[in-house]
């Protein structure tokens, strides 16, 4: 029997890649085999009495899994006359989950699939493998610690940016990671983002060299251990900001963590409203540690088709970009500086794996601290291979204001554009796309303009998502021209938060 805390009409898009290793897997029996898989929670229920909105009705003991991204869950009943007695119950009066009303199905399938080690603590790893999907804020030793230790006692803690942000986790018994697996995989650590996969790691045992902000060793609390102020990063990240940042309209049911208290705008008029870190405050001796890496190594570039502008037009969706670089010894390759650490880690989140002109870009932290001018050379289209945009006026973070205002979204099918002249049509934009050699869009959409706007905005969609990321590759930042016009318009595009128009 299948159950979903969400209306049939809902549907709900997950953008991540281990999403499709969540799909059923059905054997040669008619069962389900989730042994193998990565995105679910499997544990034992207890039934409750009061305060779950069925009336203290309690069916046979469970065995539940649950679907965090689907927001879905599987229940096993001990015998089908508790299951269909549960799914009557449910069709004649509401059931709510959470403040949500959950629905109740027959599942094709007879029987969950328990894995090997659920009962048997010998047969799992007290380490786990966390990967943060989605993260739009800093994730330290001490986040990690607030989140997990309160499930299962932590003992070690080394976390790596290579391809993203991951993090091994070394907890005290093999049960201590089977609880927080359980517990925590699926969920965001901030409302919307910063979301938890985990799985077993393949180490056993961590090692742990220095404490700092990316790895500590919690029973030797003194090792390399440097100042980081009393209680000062502990504080902030349980939530004791001054009054004025305490709006942040969380229920009861929110995430697990409250925004820190310096990504929220301090206006009552705007509680929602996130202020990215600026390149020149937004080191990391704010939170206690070596500054990480600012650099992005991109490979898998067309030859052809890329330049130090269109690697621009696409990074600096998610930070400040100073410099680009393209590598001589690697064709393909670009080195890009970028504002700060935290715009690398909303690239790579974003960007990696993403399919442009026909390849696959590679994008992942750099072992360089900066970009430095040397051996430039011609690319193919007859550009420079390096190129400073510290002073670009089309840098979009630098200012809390102007920050605030920006949509960080993964690539999608649709893109917003806006700062374009009101003489602009349809024409105009399918014109745009015939000329940069683009594929043109399928749909499009005009806003709504105020009688003493001077420009437009409005939608784009196209048939996929990877024509939509070579549109904004190319047209980007393009130049729009009016008769008689002193200054040229300069057409800003971004990705939307719409999937489809």
């Amino acid at each position: 029997m299948s159950s979903s805390s969400s209306s049939p009409r809902e549907t709900y898009e997950e953008d991540r890649e281990y999403e499709s290793q969540a799909k059923r897997l059905k054997t040669e029996e008619g069962e389900i085999d989730y042994s193998a898989e990565e995105g679910e929670n499997r544990r034992e229920a207890t039934p409750r009495s009061g305060g779950d909105g069925s009336g203290g009705r309690s069916f046979s003991q469970p065995y539940v899994m649950m679907m965090p991204f689907k927001r879905q869950a599987l229940v096993e009943f001990e015998n089908i006359d508790s299951a269909k007695e549960c799914v009557t119950f449910a069709a004649d009066e509401p059931v709510y989950i959470a403040g949500q009303q959950a629905f109740f199905n027959y599942s094709t399938s007879k029987r969950i699939t328990r894995p090997g080690n659920t009962d048997d603590p010998s047969g799992g790893n007290k380490v786990l493998l966390l990967s943060i999907q989605n993260p739009l804020y800093p994730i330290t030793v001490d986040v990690l610690y607030t989140v997990c230790n309160p499930v299962g006692k932590v003992q070690r803690i080394v976390i790596f940016k290579r391809n993203g942000i991951q993090a091994m986790l070394m907890f005290e018994s093999v049960l201590c990671a089977q609880k927080a697996k359980a517990a925590l995989n699926g969920a965001d650590i901030y409302a919307g983002c910063c979301t938890l996969k985990i799985e077993y790691a393949r180490p056993t045992r961590l090692n742990v060299i220095r404490n700092d902000n990316d790895s500590w060793d919690y029973t030797k609390p003194y090792l390399g251990r440097r100042d980081r102020g009393k209680g000062r990063q502990r504080q902030a990240i349980l939530g004791e900001h001054p009054s004025s940042f305490r709006h942040d309209g969380y229920g009861s049911h929110g995430p697990l963590l409250p925004l820190p208290s310096r990504y929220r705008m301090g206006s009552r008029d705007t509680p929602e409203l996130v202020a990215y870190p600026l390149p020149q405050a937004s080191s990391s001796y704010m939170h206690g540690g070596n500054p990480s890496g600012s650099v992005v190594m991109v490979s898998g570039l067309h030859q052809l088709k890329m330049n130090c502008s269109r690697v621009f037009n696409l990074f600096c969706l998610y930070g400040n970009i100073e410099k680009v670089k393209f590598m001589k010894t690697i064709p393909g390759t670009a080195l890009v500086e970028m504002g700060d650490e935290y715009a690398v880690e909303r690239a790579v989140t974003h960007l990696n794996n993403v399919k442009l002109f026909g390849k696959r870009l590679n994008v992942c932290v750099s072992k360089q601290h900066s970009v430095v001018p040397s051996q430039i050379f011609e690319l193919e289209d007859g550009t420079s291979s390096y190129k400073d945009f510290a002073m670009s006026k089309n840098n979009r973070f630098t200012s809390a204001g102007q920050a605030s205002k920006n949509i960080i979204q993964p690539p999608s099918c649709v893109l917003h554009y806006y700062n374009v002249p009101l003489c602009v049509t349809e024409e105009t934009f399918t014109k745009l796309c015939n000329d940069h050699e683009v594929l043109t869009f399928i749909k499009y959409k005009v806003f709504d303009a105020k009688p003493s706007a001077k420009t437009l905005s409005g939608l784009l969609e196209w048939e996929c998502k990877t024509d939509a990321v070579e549109a904004l590759t190319a047209l980007n930042h393009y130049q729009i021209r009016v008769p008689n016009g002193s200054n040229p318009y300069t057409l800003k595009l971004c990705f939307s938060t719409s999937s489809h128009l």
